[in-house]
């Protein structure tokens, strides 16, 4: 009897189940991954354009973007001018992972070890994800939102509802906690709260605004830092701040407002950690599948669709092919993976100097597996990406100077130039980069209720006129008064820009 898990393209459930366990063995005997439960679900191809327009989540409420991206995808798609994702995967414990029932056998067994195993022992055990995330509950969490809000689509309509969720996700980068200590969202916690807020508003009339004290101790310098100080001021987290001080919203629009920011807090380590994510989950399915075929149990012809797979996910596009500006995270990631398993296991005398602390140190898994724990994007490359790395991506560093008629290169293979392109790449996935510092600073409950905003910024990262314009009426329909944003040059506090922008409706 052959030992092969499955021959030929054709898959089974039989074969997954042969596939996982076979998997399962080496991932958890030999490269001592730990993971969450597995859910393996597999779907159809339209059912994964629905999965990952959705935000890859399997329980969403509904929202005419999620529409609009899958049509705009399925077009793509059946015209052939895009692909689908082969797999999906869904930091929550159970960990679930959409298998696309297209897919080869080899496809699902690689999606297996990519996806049940790599991207899993990640999720479970990077900090950041430990910190910011609660995946037990997330699931359910899921649910009750999407119940909540049909409810409310029933009771107040659709357009009204609309109105909120196309606000709250117009501003939901800006409704993170970033800078407060790290505060893991308890789901289950969230979802009891919930409804017992909204037992306590049937009983109780919400006058928020008539109890605002407006005494004159409140004008004096004391008084104005207390009364900020009250407000919870500055707040860098505008959903947060709308849900708990905006003046004219209902109960139920409050909750949904806080359903966007849960969610959006749920996402927050994920762009963080994007490359080191997928270069793990690369790492540890090309490493299961080059196991699986020293043992037989796949066959030249599968080895060989697990290295064209691979290396079509891994392929760098150059900067005149369509690559843009970004690197690809499954390429850089990968390519950091292998190098550091190379150091730990034959390093070179320019490893050794680089890297003392793990050049032949024989445990590449170990030093792996410690940095998944303990790193993100910005801090794993600024620790771990080597000169040999950066040759063979073939990086320098220019200085666009505007006020000269010529390009610098600044930073190139030596010694000095590879320490400048490791710090520019680093700062490249730097979080302070991924999202606008804009926070609330003041707003006067006792006169107009103007609702201060401000951008420390710098000179040439303005935000986009028509964008900034567009987010702030958002911002000023919820609040449900004028709206002012200062963009301020981070180091002299000199005003930059000003946005203004006044609610829709008018105040009774």
């Amino acid at each position: 009897m052959s030992d092969l898990l499955y021959r030929g393209a054709e898959w089974s459930f039989e074969t997954i189940r042969r596939s996982y366990e076979a998997i399962e063995r080496i991932a958890e005997d030999e490269l001592k991954l730990d993971v969450y439960p597995n859910r393996i679900e597999v779907i159809t191809s339209e059912q994964m354009l629905d999965v990952y327009t959705s935000h890859g989540m399997p329980l969403i409420y509904r929202h005419w973007s999620f529409g609009k991206r899958f049509v705009g995808h399925e077009s793509a798609y059946r015209r052939g001018l895009m692909g689908l994702a082969y797999e999906v995967v869904i930091n929550s414990n159970p960990c679930i992972s959409y298998l696309m029932e297209e897919n080869s056998a080899t496809m699902q067994a690689l999606v297996i070890a990519h996806a049940a195993f790599g991207h899993n022992h990640f999720f479970k055990n990077n900090r950041l994800f430990q910190e910011w995330t609660e995946a037990s509950g997330i699931l359910d969490y899921l649910e009750f939102a999407r119940a909540y809000i049909a409810s409310c689509e029933e009771r107040y309509g659709v357009r009204a509802v609309e109105r909120i969720l196309d606000a709250a996700h117009a501003l939901q980068n800006q409704g993170v906690h970033r800078h407060s200590g790290a505060r893991p969202t308890d789901f289950r916690a969230e979802e009891a709260r919930a409804r017992e807020r909204r037992d306590h508003e049937e009983r109780v009339f919400n006058d928020l605004w008539r109890t605002v004290p407006t005494t004159k101790a409140d004008k004096g310098p004391d008084g104005e830092a207390e009364r900020r100080a009250r407000l919870g001021l500055p707040e860098e987290n505008l959903l947060y701040f709308l849900e708990k001080q905006a003046p004219r919203l209902a109960p139920w629009e409050r909750e949904i407002i806080r359903i966007v920011r849960l969610i959006a807090q749920y996402f927050y380590p994920q762009p963080q950690n994007k490359m080191m994510n997928e270069g793990c989950a690369t790492w540890v399915h090309y490493r299961i599948m080059e196991r699986l075929h020293e043992q037989n149990r796949i066959d030249d012809a599968s080895m060989l669709e697990v290295i064209h797979s691979t290396t079509n996910v891994i392929t760098q596009p150059g900067y005149d092919t369509g690559g843009g500006p970004n690197f690809n995270p499954y390429a850089l990631g990968y390519a950091m993976m292998s190098d550091i398993a190379r150091i730990c296991e034959d390093p070179t005398e320019e490893d050794r100097r680089w890297f003392p602390d793990i050049a032949g140190n024989g445990d590449a898994i170990g030093t792996l597996k410690h940095g998944w724990a303990e790193y993100r994007d910005e801090s794993f490359i600024q620790q771990f990406l080597s000169p040999a790395v950066i040759r063979r991506f073939k990086l320098f560093r220019l200085r666009d100077d505007t006020e000269k008629p010529y390009l610098l290169v600044d930073a190139i293979h030596d010694a000095e130039g590879y320490r400048d392109i490791r710090r520019s790449v680093a700062r490249f996935y730097d979080p302070s980069n991924l999202y606008a510092d804009i926070e609330v600073v003041d707003v006067d409950l006792s006169g107009d209720r103007c609702l201060k905003l401000r951008h420390r910024t710098e000179t040439g990262h303005l935000l986009d006129e028509k964008d900034a314009k567009a987010t702030l009426k958002h911002l000023a329909d919820l609040w449900g008064y004028e709206v002012k944003l200062l963009e301020v040059d981070r180091t002299t506090d000199s005003v930059l820009a000003t946005h203004i922008a006044s609610p829709p409706r008018v105040p009774a």
